[in-house]
């Protein structure tokens, strides 16, 4: 099987392209190396340094691709609310992009990655696939609006397709040096640093953390499962459901660091309980995850350990800097 993979440097990408390598697939991938790093991509990956958006270097580059996987986004959720521009680009205009070079070249599966964002403020947790979609930011709507282009070509053209819904992936190839997102990864670089973390608003927000190879296990599966076709599928643990202080706290004992964070006003639209029900994917297939938080985070740590602490790089520009924009980026904090 040929498979293809956007995204193929980033955190997700990467593992999965390693999971497909080592079945004795053949793997293509595109980067455009904004969220990932290059040397995450697997030696074996027949590498291509472009743009999803660029719709004709993505037909060139997908000919004998038998399935696709979209990694790639801007995911940048707070991000989103002050620079639209950039990640809407990124989410949709990508995303429209690779599905339609992927139907004009007779693609069977396409795998689209969108975000537990889709739901966006609900009355109760866990989320569910069944649930109305309510997303709060532009991030969370492009991801949306992806999963709309795709059922609406894929139905229309005869290509298979399922959506996942990876959350909170944690583990080591995280990009650290991004001060934008991944918040576990953000603490453990600024505390190797000897810095205390920073926390949005009171830190009482709650969210579970996925380890990114029991994702792995799971999405792999979805480019052959008859079951999952046309499916919405939650990908990530129900348990565990901790604080973002809670987190900082596991952290620093894993550290053995005393933990004083520094509080800072809130970003809006930041969804306050967020955790997506796995029983879908336990049904569907056998899912189970394998790996604790703690196992996770200290899997972060290594990496972060082996390849050297960094200073955080504001890649970036924010378009829309007003009172509302968070001090961490105007002022870079980080």
């Amino acid at each position: 099987m040929r498979v293809f993979i956007s995204g193929v440097a980033g955190f997700l990408g990467s593992h999965l392209a390693d999971a497909f390598l080592a079945d004795g697939h053949e793997v293509v991938g595109c980067d455009n190396l904004t969220g990932g790093y290059l040397d995450n991509v697997p030696r074996d990956v027949e590498f291509h340094h472009y743009d999803c958006t660029y719709y004709n270097s993505m037909v060139k580059i997908l000919k004998g691709c038998d399935v696709v996987y979209h990694c790639a986004a801007a995911a940048y959720e707070g991000l989103s609310v002050f620079s639209p521009y950039f990640v809407t680009k990124n989410i949709v205009q990508a995303s429209v992009s690779l599905i339609t070079a992927s139907i004009a070249n007779n693609v069977r599966r396409f795998i689209l990655c969108s975000s537990m964002a889709r739901y966006g403020e609900q009355e109760t947790t866990p989320f569910t696939e069944d649930m109305t979609p309510r997303p709060q930011d532009p991030y969370g709507i492009g991801k949306l609006s992806s999963e709309s282009f795709l059922r609406n070509l894929a139905t229309i053209h005869g290509m298979e397709y399922v959506i996942a819904v990876p959350h909170n992936v944690i583990g080591p190839r995280q990009k650290y040096d991004d001060p934008y997102r991944n918040v576990a990864s953000i603490m453990v670089n600024l505390m190797l640093q000897g810095r205390q973390p920073i926390i949005y608003g009171d830190g009482n927000q709650k969210r579970c953390f996925s380890f990114v190879q029991d994702d792995i296990d799971i999405l792999k599966r979805l480019a052959t499962e008859d079951c999952v076709r046309g499916e919405i599928i939650n990908i990530g643990p129900d348990d565990e459901f901790v604080t973002i202080n809670e987190l900082a706290g596991i952290i620093g004992e894993l550290l053995d660091f005393d933990v004083n964070p520094l509080y800072v006003t809130g970003r809006p639209t930041e969804v306050r309980l967020a955790n997506c029900s796995a029983d879908k994917a336990r049904r569907l297939l056998d899912y189970e995850p394998k790996v604790s938080l703690n196992e996770g985070l200290t899997a972060i740590i290594e990496y972060i350990r082996h390849r050297g602490t960094r200073p955080f790089k504001y890649h970036i520009d924010l378009e829309i800097i007003n009172e509302k924009t968070p001090e961490t980026w105007k002022n870079r904090l980080f």
